[in-house]
C-alpha cells in the first residue's frame, strides 16, 4: 500500500515506478499529473495547498484544473489526505489507510505550518448537533506557535 511508497515518512524520496504502482494499486490510472502530484507530496514535509502544488509543478502550468482533479482523485482513494485551514484545503501524502481518515492537526499562527496530530486521541461526546459530528466526520484544528517559531521569538 502507501506505506511502501512513503516509507512511513512524508520526506522520503520514492521512484516514479513506486508511485505509479501505488496509484494503480488504488484503482486509478497513473496519469502524468497524478504521478507528479503524488511525487511532490511524497517529498513535502508539510501539507500543500492546490496553489502550492500548481506552482511547484511548473511543468504542468496552465493545467490547474487538471492538477486539482488529480489531487481530489488521490484523496478519494486514500493516497492523499486533506485538511482545511482558513479558506484553502491543504493536501499531504497519506502514509497508510488509517492516516487518510480525519485526524487532528496543529497549525502554527506564525509560519502557517500544519502538522498532523495522529497520536492525539480526541473523543467527542455524543451530543445533539449535525450528523457529521455524531459520525465523527469532523476536523479538529489546534492552533498556537510551533516549536521552531517559539525558539526564534525567545
Amino acid at each position: 500500500m502507501l506505506r511502501s511508497v512513503a516509507g512511513g515518512t512524508a520526506s522520503m524520496r520514492v521512484t516514479r515506478d513506486e508511485i505509479r504502482v501505488a496509484i494503480r494499486g488504488a484503482g486509478l490510472r497513473a496519469t502524468p499529473q497524478r504521478v507528479a502530484v503524488l511525487g511532490l507530496l511524497s517529498t513535502s514535509t508539510a501539507p500543500l495547498s492546490h496553489g502550492d502544488i500548481s506552482a511547484r509543478l511548473d511543468i504542468l502550468s496552465g493545467e490547474r484544473s487538471t492538477i486539482y482533479r488529480s489531487i481530489i482523485a488521490l484523496a478519494r482513494v486514500g493516497l492523499v489526505h486533506r485538511t482545511g485551514r482558513d479558506t484553502a484545503w491543504r493536501f499531504a501524502i497519506a502514509r497508510d489507510v488509517s492516516h487518510a481518515r480525519a485526524h487532528p492537526h496543529f497549525a502554527c499562527k506564525q509560519c502557517g505550518r500544519i502538522e498532523c496530530l495522529e497520536t492525539l486521541d480526541v473523543r467527542l461526546p455524543r451530543a445533539r448537533g449535525p450528523r457529521a459530528l455524531r459520525r465523527g466526520d469532523v476536523e479538529i484544528h489546534v492552533s498556537g506557535i510551533c516549536d521552531e517559531c517559539d525558539q526564534v521569538h525567545r
